[in-house]
């Protein structure tokens, strides 16, 4: 039976090396993350793996924004409060609106 979430055919394992490579005090977008990936146009599949982390884990999950600069929204509030008091930490800089300049700190 195939796994749907992608966890056992190495979708999560090639998504998290992804994440793993990117730079303090840089971000990368979930599309971004998606193409290096090797699944393109797969943006959201980034979204479910990085909530599939647990809590402990140790991969830079929040060095990972939206295309638009910004931290994405949860269903649930407070990650990104976290996400962005991790960010500030590693110097990225927000703008007025809770932006980020990605052609400032995007990782290329």
């Amino acid at each position: 039976m195939a796994d749907p979430a992608g966890k056992s055919s190495g979708l999560y394992k090639r998504i998290y090396d992804v994440v793993r490579r990117i730079p303090r005090g840089r971000v990368a977008t979930y599309g971004q993350v998606a193409k290096l990936a090797r699944i393109p146009g797969h943006a959201r599949q980034v979204g479910y793996a990085l909530h599939a982390l647990g809590g402990m884990s140790r991969l830079p999950w929040h060095r990972v924004i939206n295309g638009k600069g910004e931290i994405s929204a949860r269903a649930m509030p407070g990650p990104e409060i976290s996400q962005r008091l991790r960010l500030e930490k590693e110097g990225v800089v927000f703008d007025g609106r809770g932006g980020i300049n990605l052609n400032r700190y995007q990782w290329k």
